[in-house]
């Protein structure tokens, strides 16, 4: 495959840490907080070497909780060697029980573990990461494990009733570990916390703002693409627009950008993005109308990796011809996050779904790839837009995926289907604006599944098709609650659909999180 572009922070001159996954479900959550004191941060794998470490020269390391205990056999370790390169550690629940295990020492099983909100006592001032904060505080706590003794030289600065070592710290090691998950809002003094161990052990700036971001991303661009022609995906969504208007920042007129047309967009929402683009954004724009080539290369196919992967494939074809009409076009801009990343599979992550712009491109493709908010979460993107100037409608705008419908209708994907489901998302997002609900809900559509239920309408049988409502709340698509929204809405949506939408009798509400399910449904 080509070569990608690298991410604004991961080599522009920021203060990096690095946090490491040990399987936490809070790992990200704990990246996130890092960013928000204005720091870029990185997660990598446990596997992540001593040498691996110092080539990318952070400015310290959080080891994150996990599900396992530190006494299993195959429980992730940390190469001893990170220990002895003098960079700042702080640990996490099982993160800070590793330390205290490698480094000498005692994690041992107390009389029961600690879950939920607990009170946690400082020992004297608290040291350096609690100084300033309450003598007494609620923690929220996740464990059974606890440290009773900690390393040599190592000073306890805090307890709970079943947690004799609740926070420890040597700043001559380098050495921090709480047990508490302060990257939760139920650690009311947590984000002072990481903030202390970023400024006060790291000595690592405020410097990773939307600004610098910018700059460093313009600065990359200009250093990549040099006085070559450049495409760029855009599909009408907040990720691409954001991509558009940044690389268009840095290289001006050699950038052009293609609209694809796919077929499966939401009802009338190719003439809507053709007209948003050219009339805020001013670009040089091909519209492409490839519903027939999409439904032809969507024939037959009914697993979901498979759709992603053709969908994918296709987009980059149809870029491909496109780049006959732009003279030494080299380069493709796309509008890749940090989360599609994740979850198309990386060194340290399992692979959840390929997103069609990572997992999903052919390796024969002739181009390389410039993905300036690769190392971006979707909150980030959005205030990144809103630092370039883009206007609400398309910063504020709800996420919708690349693959766009064809990952809503689940089995085979053919026109028919598409329109009857453009026809239902259209009705749920109409009742959510009508009711102000709009701006409450991250993400809100229709799915169409591969079955057919007995209704009756008319006093007649029906065999129709159901179709399900999503709608829920985030802050980045990393995590998900369902959205409660009210019965009365809900009921509205019902009766529109079944009495609007030919061959549907039948309208069920998604009320599954992320985890355990993902946001789409494929």
């Amino acid at each position: 495959m080509s070569a990608r572009s690298p991410a604004p922070g991961s080599d522009g001159g920021f203060a990096t840490v690095l946090v490491v996954d040990f399987g936490a479900q809070y790992a990200q959550l704990i990246a996130r907080r890092v960013r928000e004191a204005h720091v870029y941060s990185e997660i990598v794998a446990p596997t992540i070497t001593a040498a691996e470490v110092v080539a990318k020269n952070p400015a310290g390391i959080i080891f994150s909780g996990g599900p396992a205990s530190v006494h299993v056999d195959g429980a992730p370790r940390i190469d001893p060697g990170v220990y002895e390169l003098g960079i700042p550690i702080l640990g996490i629940c099982y993160g800070a029980q590793l330390i205290a295990q490698q480094n000498g020492g005692l994690v041992d099983r107390t009389d029961r573990g600690e879950y939920g909100r607990t009170t946690m006592t400082l020992d004297s001032d608290g040291g350096s990461l609690l100084g300033g904060t309450p003598g007494e505080q609620p923690v929220w706590m996740s464990h059974f494990d606890a440290i009773v003794k900690p390393p040599v030289g190592v000073t306890a600065t805090a307890s709970t009733p079943d947690a004799p070592v609740a926070a420890f710290e040597n700043s001559e090691q380098k050495l921090y570990g709480v047990q508490f998950h302060p990257e939760v809002i139920h650690t009311p003094h947590g984000q002072h916390v990481i903030e202390r161990f970023l400024r006060e052990a790291c000595g690592a700036d405020a410097s990773w703002t939307m600004a610098s971001i910018i700059d460093t991303a313009v600065e990359q661009i200009r250093d990549q693409v040099g006085d070559n022609r450049v495409l760029c995906g855009l599909s009408g969504g907040v990720d691409s627009a954001v991509a558009a208007a940044l690389v268009h920042k840095a290289i001006g007129h050699q950038l052009t950008c293609v609209f694809v047309d796919t077929g499966l967009m939401r009802l009338n929402e190719g003439e809507q993005v053709v007209e948003t683009f050219d009339r805020h954004l001013g670009l040089e724009l091909i519209h492409v109308k490839a519903a027939d080539r999409f439904f032809t290369a969507l024939s037959g196919i009914i697993e979901p990796e498979a759709k992603r992967k053709a969908i994918g494939e296709l987009f980059i074809r149809i870029f491909e011809d496109a780049k006959a009409q732009v003279d030494g076009a080299g380069f493709l801009v796309q509008g890749t996050l940090y989360p599609d990343v994740i979850e198309s599979g990386s060194e340290h992550a399992a692979t959840i779904k390929s997103h069609h712009n990572v997992g999903g491109l052919p390796d024969d493709m002739e181009f390389d790839l410039i993905e300036p908010l690769r190392s971006l979460f979707k909150d980030e993107v959005r205030q990144l837009g809103s630092e370039l100037g883009l206007p609400d409608e398309i910063v504020q705008r709800q996420p919708f995926p690349g693959p766009g419908l064809g990952v809503r209708i689940i089995g085979e994907v053919t026109a028919d289907k598409v329109a009857t489901l453009q026809h239902a998302d259209a009705i749920v997002r109409e009742e959510l604006k009508i009711a102000g609900l709009e701006r409450e809900i991250w993400q809100s559509f229709a799915v169409l599944p591969d079955i057919r239920s007995v209704g009756v309408m008319g006093d007649e049988r029906t065999y129709g098709y159901p179709i399900i409502i999503r709608a829920v709340t985030s802050e980045d698509a990393m995590t998900a609650d369902w959205a409660r929204i009210p019965y009365d809405v809900l009921e509205t949506m019902s009766s529109r659909v079944i009495n609007e939408v030919a061959g549907v009798n039948r309208v069920a509400y998604d009320i599954t999180s992320k985890p355990p399910g993902t946001i789409e449904w494929e």
